[in-house]
């Protein structure tokens, strides 16, 4: 069997100077954060392709408390819900920032027994709950799905995953989110990617903007990550953040290499470099081929018939290229493993033998 592995090499920016970006899409306002909601509940109206109530017991009784609630009791009767048109689901939700009653978020629903699908299904009124255990909202609606289950008799085709989707604006809130607000909180910005230089530029673009603003600095890089701010007298902290998150500076970036061995992808970062390395990779392909055979007994013979097993192996090296980078940027390497004709595999394996040697210039992740 022949397994084909996809390559993908993202270049970011190779080349060129990075792009100037916004101080509020590469910063947070500490104390400024979601919560996350759990909740438990039932998903009614499947077409038979909810829970098995059998194989699924904590689905059965969540039904019959639902009904016990509404004033239907079928406990101890003989009748007992063979239904498939249920199914038990967890749904879970970020709590958005300032929140207030009334307000509405998006949920996601996902199946915890043995459902086929939730689509055409709709959630029951469930109460979502933070870490505290205190609830902040109610979510109920139609559940929305991106894949698709199509069966028969014999056979059945799903597309995506069927047993999790969302409800768009299905939460709302009971209870306001929990938090200080703008105006009482410290004034401190946290970078998204920590960086000195990029934290040394914050400082000095906000400095710049408030001194022919506001006639005075306001900001101070405290570390790598954090930027404290001081307020003018007599602004908002609201227009303040709102100002600032304006203003455009060019970000520093880690060199850095991502693998995924799992898909074969690589992501190598525009700073990656690489020192004087000759890189000589050959390959080796191992095929075996099962070819089993029957041995048949002779007739009114007293033996059995068996399958004898025919294995062939076969290996095949093939000869390798020896390349010399000096000095390589992100350019000059993408070009000389292209030249090299090696798959995502031996990509893999090169990256991190050069990682091993010291030639590699940059932190090496490896998912």
């Amino acid at each position: 069997m022949r397994i084909c592995v996809a390559l993908l090499l993202f270049i970011l920016g190779a080349g060129s100077a990075a792009a100037a970006t916004r101080i509020k899409d590469i910063t947070d306002v500490k104390g400024i954060r979601t919560n996350q909601l759990v909740g438990y509940g039932l998903v009614v109206g499947l077409n038979g392709t909810g829970d098995t109530l059998r194989n699924s017991p904590f689905t059965q009784q969540s039904v019959q408390a639902m009904l016990d609630r509404m004033g239907v009791n079928i406990r101890g009767s003989q009748y007992e819900p063979r239904t498939r048109n249920v199914a038990a689901v967890m749904v879970t939700a970020e709590l958005p920032p300032f929140a207030s009653k009334g307000s509405r978020f998006d949920v996601t629903v996902s199946s915890m027994g043995d459902a086929k699908s939730l689509a055409g299904g709709s959630l029951i009124l469930t109460s979502l709950s933070g870490a505290d255990q205190v609830i902040y909202a109610a979510a109920q609606g139609q559940i929305t799905i991106s894949g698709y289950l199509a069966k028969g008799a014999a056979e059945s085709i799903t597309s995506g995953i069927p047993t999790r989707g969302r409800i768009p604006n299905g939460a709302i809130v009971e209870q306001n989110a929990p938090g200080m607000p703008v105006e009482g909180m410290p004034l401190v910005l946290e970078l998204r990617n920590p960086d000195f230089t990029t934290a040394i530029r914050i400082q000095d673009a906000i400095n710049s903007f408030a001194g022919q603003r506001y006639g005075m600095k306001v900001a101070r890089a405290e570390d790598f990550q954090s930027i404290t701010l001081s307020r003018p007298r007599g602004l908002s902290a609201t227009r303040l953040f709102a100002e600032i998150g304006e203003i455009t500076v060019d970000p520093d970036q880690t060199a850095r290499v991502v693998i995924d061995e799992r898909t074969g992808t690589i992501v190598i970062g525009s700073e990656v470099r690489i020192s004087t390395v000759a890189v000589a990779h050959g390959n080796i392909t191992v095929r075996v081929k099962e070819q089993p055979r029957v041995s048949q007994p002779l007739p009114f013979s007293n033996g059995e018939t068996v399958t004898v097993p025919d294995t062939e192996v076969d290996v095949h090296e093939a000869g390798g290229s020896i390349e010399t980078l000096r000095g390589a940027s992100l350019r000059e390497l993408v070009s000389a493993l292209n030249r090299m004709g090696l798959k995502p595999i031996g990509i893999i394996a090169i990256l991190q033998a050069m990682k091993t040697s010291g030639a590699l210039q940059a932190e090496l992740v490896v998912q």
